[in-house]
């Protein structure tokens, strides 16, 4: 066998506390859906919100987080640069949408028992100090600033080395990747707890948008090193023949176009609804626009 195979082969890491940890929340999010579902008083609760869809976009995310936690990603990151920016992506770019977009909040506050969920419940009231807290700490400007500096800060080559270095600091890498990129998407896919108005689509573009840079130009100039950045790589052993600086070259490359990726993905999308919202209005009835006075009106005589 190959050592990369025997690498591969030997590099699936089943964490108790992870396992632990997307179980209750799989149980729980389940719970919540089904419950949502059940019959009640001789009618269906069947929702617009407990579809299938967001089952599977949630059930994927927690599958997603698994792999990106618990499989060769993992532990080959540590090999390979390309790698560990592999898994960056998937703790940044597409487990929280998915997340997200299955709005788990109250379907989570449906798995729990009925005495903790009127509870929890009662923290997130109208007026209360635990949310009026939360909207002062998270407008978009700063949440935007948290997730900017939590990709720089750990892409700095001392913090990225330390992390390497400290089973302790290359988890907290990770929480603040996965929690920082969390409040990113919440502004953008409107999940619960709602407690800012609704962006409007051209500045959830906007926030999109503003976003690039940040993995872009950190990634460029990774790519575009011509020495070695990161020092732990450099005493690893090299596997699938590539070298510290070829390595170091991919992954920047990664960081740089697939970390842009997802931006444009939901942009496009959001500029799609847009031209559709906008295609389905209603023309103004001709007696607004093709009346005497309203030909007379400036805008007509340019």
């Amino acid at each position: 066998m190959s050592a990369e195979a025997s690498a591969f082969f030997r590099s699936w890491d089943p964490r108790i506390d992870v396992i632990f940890v997307l179980g209750v929340l799989a149980v729980l999010y389940v719970t919540g859906w089904l419950r949502m579902r059940a019959p009640q008083r001789g009618r269906l609760r069947v929702t617009r919100a407990a579809n299938g869809w967001r089952l599977g976009a949630y059930l994927g995310g927690l599958a997603l987080l698994g792999i990106a936690l618990m499989s060769p990603l993992d532990v080959l990151g540590e090999q390979l640069f390309f790698v560990h920016m592999l898994q960056h992506m998937l703790l940044t770019m597409y487990v929280p949408p998915l997340l997200l977009l299955a709005n788990p909040l109250p379907f989570v506050m449906w798995g729990l028992p009925p005495a903790l969920r009127r509870s929890l419940g009662g923290v997130l009231v109208p007026e209360g100090f635990v949310r009026r807290v939360l909207l002062a700490v998270t407008p978009p400007a700063v949440l935007w600033l948290i997730y900017a500096c939590t990709i720089l800060l750990w892409h700095d080559p001392y913090a990225y080395s330390l992390a390497q270095g400290d089973s302790l600091v290359h988890d907290l890498e990770h929480i603040t990747f996965f929690v920082a990129s969390i409040l990113f998407w919440w502004h953008i896919t409107g999940a619960g707890p709602r407690i800012h108005r609704p962006m409007a689509r051209w500045k959830k573009i906007l926030f999109l948008l503003g976003a690039v840079p940040a993995n872009m130009l950190t990634g460029i100039t990774i790519a575009f090193a011509t020495t070695p950045l990161y020092a732990h790589y450099e005493a690893m052993p090299r596997l699938f023949n590539i070298s510290v600086l070829g390595d170091q070259q991919l992954g920047g490359t990664i960081m740089w176009i697939q970390g842009s990726e997802m931006y444009i993905i939901a942009t496009l999308i959001l500029f799609s609804r847009m031209l559709g919202r906008e295609a389905r209005k209603q023309p103004l009835p001709e007696g607004q626009w093709a009346s005497a006075e309203a030909l007379k009106a400036p805008g007509w005589q340019r």
